[in-house]
This record gives structure tokens, sequence and C-alpha cells, in this order.
């Protein structure tokens, strides 16, 4: 027993030696001033904080957080099948969609979700 964890933890360090090697043999990055600056929201941080914000940016990640938490939401809820009433679950269930659902449609019929202007 002794030998097979000691002959794991052999496997697993020349393991992690074989993959710092093979990630510093493979390095052919120039460093540049672009690769090197962080990317925040498709502007340049080097330049003057006072340029105008994207606010197809900010919707795209606003509409990616719903649906994010939609699933989020939704995960327990399918969960819950086998233990809750099918009456209410159904309501339940059905009730959320029709709210996502609505939000949806406030968004588009308002032209939030047309990107070319």
């Amino acid at each position: 027993m002794f030998l097979t964890i000691i002959s794991m933890i052999m496997a697993m360090i020349l393991s992690i030696m074989m993959m710092i090697i093979c990630s510093t043999i493979s390095k052919t990055s120039k460093k540049d001033r672009e690769k090197m600056s962080p990317f925040e929201c498709g502007f340049d941080p080097k330049s003057s904080a006072r340029t105008p914000f994207s606010i197809q940016f900010f919707l795209i990640a606003v509409l990616f957080l719903i649906f994010d938490i939609e699933i989020a939401i939704m995960l327990p809820i399918i969960l819950t099948l086998k233990v809750s009433l099918t009456k209410t679950w159904i309501i339940t269930v059905i009730l959320f969609i029709i709210i996502l659902i609505m939000g949806l449609y406030h968004e588009w019929n308002n032209g939030v979700l047309e990107w070319a202007k």
C-alpha cells in the first residue's frame, strides 16, 4: 500500500514537471503593448478614461446574466419534480417562463435587441 502511494506521488510530480517543461518549450509569444495590456470592454485602457462606453456591450452582459440566472433557477426546479405536487410544479414553471418571455418581448419591443444601427 505504501508503495502504491509513493508511485502515485512520483507519477504526479513527473506529470507536473512534464507540463511545466512543455509549456516553457512551446512559448513562442512576442510581448507587445496590445498583448501585455488588459482587455476591458473593447477599448484601450491606456487612453482617456472619459471615452464613451458602448451600451451594446452592457446589454449583452445583462442578457447573459439574465439567462445564466435562469439556468441556475431552472435546475433546482427540475430536480424538485419528484417530491412536489405536479400541478403546483407546472404552474410555477409556466409562470417563470412567461415572466422571462415577457421581459424578452419588452426588450425586443423597445428595440434593445437591434444591434445594427
